[in-house]
């Protein structure tokens, strides 16, 4: 019995500390989501909070190019012109509850990779970085691998003068 309680305890997340305060998660039944309400009030998150999380967290794996396809590259491009949409977030799409949230991305993967195991670090690693950060529960995260990258793709060269 000792060794299922120890068990139990280490599996508790550690407190979390906020500039000037401290932060405890809730052990026991209570979800992360219940850390966006309290007796005190609630906080709701946009969707743009979301979005950005899950676009930074994809780009932090190893073998991923880029977000987004030829298309939304392209569209990206020109609504990043006139004031509509970042570079930083194309190629994601999120639909975000008041505790769940799933993701859809759009992603350019390096040739050579293995593109299995790049979307599931992806996924892994979205999934870590949106519950950690918002609390909020995730409940898929959809990719779409879009086009591979090969160096030399971006140089800008072209072929005849």
């Amino acid at each position: 019995m000792a060794e299922q309680s120890s068990a139990t305890e280490q599996q508790q997340e550690p407190e979390r500390t906020v500039p000037g305060r401290q932060v405890a998660r809730r052990g026991g039944g209570g979800s992360a989501a219940d850390l966006l309400r309290s007796d005190r009030g609630t906080t709701s998150l946009g969707n743009a909070v979301v979005t950005k999380v899950a676009a930074i967290a994809a780009r932090e794996i190893g073998g991923v190019h880029d977000l987004g396809g030829g298309v939304a590259r392209a569209v990206g491009g020109v609504t990043g012109r006139v004031g509509r949409g970042t570079e930083a977030t194309r190629g994601v799409s999120v639909e975000v509850g008041s505790k769940q949230a799933a993701v859809d991305l759009s992603l350019v993967v390096e040739y050579g990779v293995s593109i299995p195991e790049v979307t599931e670090a992806v996924r892994d690693n979205v999934i870590k970085r949106i519950e950690g950060i918002t609390g909020l529960e995730v409940t898929e995260v959809n990719i779409s691998v879009n086009d591979l990258y090969f160096p030399g793709d971006d140089t800008g060269e072209s072929r005849v003068e």
